[in-house]
């Protein structure tokens, strides 16, 4: 089975309607002295493991979007977190949002320890399957799904939607390090990746001999996938 269709039931969370009963909760966790806060869904229905999506927020921390596509997914029959990687009641409105997203982007250590916290979280779910776990993230979050993969973690697959592609030398992914498959959904129209921060990630997947998968949207700028951010090709606000 290819790629594009083990992570088509993850791409169905854009129109999936929503009839399950599903549960939900806020849920407290740490990093080191870090008190998180994320985002538990799951279909209260549905009986015994099942695989599991771990969602990183975009720019502004975790907020109704991750949580309405969380929700989308737990419809499917997921177990689904949505981390916090900023930590609890870190929130930040732009500009703030890009100082604060820039903090994690310019200490990756610190961006996987965050992200390593809630993957933990997520397998010790008694609801989850821990041999099918996936990684999705939006913008700021695309680049985070990213990061878990070049950590090598044992993620079945990962998906950036309009994510930031680029990473530092020292911490770009080894040969054969990846045992996840990558999947990466990117606006071609997108002004804040360039062809080449592009380039530069599909060699890195390329000498990494990761599985992975770029797929272009025509007309498709920034935050595609958030119906509040507009999609206007014109608009060259940053909206990450």
């Amino acid at each position: 089975m290819n790629l594009s269709a083990r992570i088509l039931p993850l791409l169905l969370v854009l129109a999936a309607p929503l009839g399950a009963a599903l549960v939900e909760n806020t849920v407290s966790y740490r990093q080191g002295e870090t008190a998180l806060e994320g985002f538990r869904v799951h279909d209260g229905a549905k009986a015994g493991k099942r695989p599991a999506v771990l969602v990183i927020h975009q720019w502004t921390g975790l907020s109704e979007n991750e949580r309405r596509r969380s929700r989308m997914l737990a419809d499917l029959g997921y177990t689904v977190l949505a981390a916090d990687i900023y930590g609890t009641g870190i929130r930040p409105k732009p500009p703030a949002a890009g100082k604060e997203a820039g903090k994690y982007k310019g200490d990756r250590a610190l961006f996987r320890a965050r992200l390593e916290a809630a993957l933990d979280l997520l397998r010790a779910d008694p609801l989850t399957d821990p041999a099918r776990i996936a990684v999705i993230g939006y913008c700021f979050g695309g680049t985070g799904a990213l990061e878990v993969a070049r950590s090598g973690a044992a993620v079945a697959g990962v998906v950036s939607f309009h994510g930031g592609l680029d990473a530092p030398e020292d911490m770009k992914a080894a040969a054969g390090k990846i045992p996840a498959k990558v999947l990466v959904l990117h606006g071609a129209d997108d002004p804040f990746v360039s062809a080449a921060e592009i380039a530069g990630f599909q060699k890195e997947m390329t000498a990494a001999k990761a599985d992975w998968q770029m797929v272009y949207y025509s007309g498709a700028v920034h935050s595609f996938t958030q119906p509040e951010a507009g999609s206007d090709p014109s608009d060259l606000t940053p909206k990450f």
